[in-house]
């Protein structure tokens, strides 16, 4: 499975795409910062975020994409941007029909260090020997994008698989991912008969029961 994995920023965004499946040795496909000066008007950066990662998209044709969740902070504005560049990643994503999951930062500390509470120092050190790099990756950032790949690879691999499920059998029962179906159903034949059915019991209940005649043979004495 190829992962590309995105640690969003608008001035720095970490980008990395790793393969490898659980349980075998992983491979380091190419890793990066996409940068955009803070003096350019956030429209401007944002299209050059989406440019250089569409550009990403198109080399490496990754089949499952993984992004850091967003947290509230105290700099709404580095929250802000962190989530501007989250939804273009998961535009494009989405128009390929890729998967997209997201990963807390305590999820992707634990996957590979085994610790929620590791370091940038810990995480680095532990993304360098997995993918048996030769020097740490730098910047912090793709340090951060790659430890996401990999927890992606190791964690995400098997939501992904479910999620395709669920979309499978969507598709064959002609619902969207929103509950909205495609196609009406026609109208439900068993329960316009159960509708009558119980109709013609009421009223066989409270229709007067008529008495035997006499002549009748099978009348009985009183």
């Amino acid at each position: 499975m190829r992962v590309l994995a995105v640690d969003p920023g608008l001035t720095r965004c970490g980008v990395g795409v790793v393969d490898g499946v659980p349980g075998r040795r992983l491979s380091l496909v190419e890793v990066g910062v996409i940068r955009t000066p803070s003096s350019d008007p956030t429209p401007k950066r944002l299209v050059a975020v989406e440019d250089e990662m569409r550009q990403w998209f198109e080399r490496h044709r990754p089949q499952a994409v993984a992004i850091e969740r967003v947290f509230a902070d105290t700099n709404v504005s580095t929250v802000m941007g962190t989530a501007q560049v989250t939804g273009i990643v998961m535009i494009l994503a989405e128009r390929l029909g890729l998967p997209v999951t997201l990963h807390t930062p305590t999820e992707v500390k634990a996957a590979v260090s085994g610790s929620g509470r590791a370091d940038k120092a810990q995480v680095t050190t532990m993304v360098t020997r997995l993918l048996g790099l030769d020097t740490p990756p730098k910047p912090a950032d793709a340090a951060d994008a790659l430890a996401l790949a990999i927890c992606h690879v190791w964690r995400g691999g098997t939501q992904s698989r479910l999620e395709q499920a669920r979309l499978d059998v969507l598709a064959r029962t002609g619902t969207g991912g929103g509950g909205i179906p495609r196609r009406l159903p026609r109208a439900g034949a068993p329960a316009e008969r159960r509708l009558r059915t119980a109709a013609a019991a009421r009223s066989a209940r409270s229709a007067p029961q008529s008495r035997p005649s006499p002549t009748d043979p099978g009348a009985q004495p009183r």
